[in-house]
């Protein structure tokens, strides 16, 4: 465990953040007075997030444990909760990639996407709901994908990850109403990461890690209930959704599948 003393009375939990979207969104609010609870599997990158925050003069402390393990992510988040004290920010952000074929299709991998992507971010609402009904206040971010709008090629398990992912948050942030505790869908489209560092596809409209912090920043503390970007790729792939599926299918059939990473391998790491 690798932290620093001081406290806020602001304390946020980020899933996922050893690098990428959560690394990045660490940072910025641990220099908006956040004391900060990180947690990834990877040890090694993580202590090296807390060690820049503390460098920079905030709080963070790390609390390494695999996302896909319920159990392990409530233990995380109530030992950040006994340190740090109460969680006010939930950020639900570790996310996995897996390309699903369908000359070798494997069960177990999208079995092991749903756990991280959509599970692993049911368990930590599970761990900070209650805490935030009883004081009235809280705000939960639930990172999405534009992938999630429409069933893409190669894609099942992800698209339909964070197609629940977007789908299960919205239906809480209803069921939250009048709480005091606002939930916050965010759908990114790609985004310059370790994850796509590894995609050899295109990737329109493709954006760098800060301006996509700050979009995101800019909507959690304006608490909205939603936040798409970069918008243009967002109108398009959501437009695709009210075709008939006949011409859905056939445009998405159009993308080049020969530039699947081999055998179905993740083409990024588990963030």
């Amino acid at each position: 465990m690798t932290g620093s003393s001081g406290n806020t009375g602001r304390v946020c939990f980020i899933t996922g953040a050893s690098s990428g979207l959560g690394k990045g969104l660490a940072l910025r609010l641990a220099r908006e007075g956040y004391a900060v609870g990180l947690s990834a599997r990877r040890e090694t990158l993580l202590a090296e997030v807390a060690d820049r925050i503390q460098e920079e003069g905030g709080t963070a402390v790390s609390f390494p444990c695999d996302a896909s393990d319920g159990p392990a992510v409530v233990s995380a988040i109530r030992r950040c909760e006994e340190t740090l004290g109460p969680v006010n920010l939930l950020i639900a952000n570790a996310g996995m990639s897996l390309n699903t074929l369908v000359d070798s299709f494997d069960a177990a991998g999208v079995e092991k996407v749903l756990d991280v992507n959509l599970l692993g971010a049911v368990y930590a609402t599970e761990a900070v709901l209650a805490g935030m009904l009883d004081r009235g206040d809280g705000q939960i971010v639930a990172v999405s994908s534009i992938a999630g709008f429409a069933g893409l090629p190669m894609s099942a398990a992800y698209s339909a990850s964070k197609g629940g992912m977007t789908n299960f948050f919205e239906s809480l942030r209803i069921d939250l109403r009048g709480t005091g505790v606002d939930v916050t869908v965010i759908t990114p489209g790609f985004v310059r990461t370790p994850m796509t560092d590894h995609n050899r596809h295109a990737m329109p409209f493709i954006m760098d890690l800060e301006p996509a912090v700050e979009l995101m920043v800019k909507a959690i503390r304006k608490r909205k209930k939603s936040l798409a970007f970069p918008w243009p790729l967002a109108g398009l792939v959501w437009s695709l959704r009210v075709l008939p599926r006949p011409i859905y299918d056939w445009i998405a059939s159009r993308i080049d599948r020969t530039k699947a990473p081999e055998a179905g391998g993740p083409p990024g790491p588990p963030e």
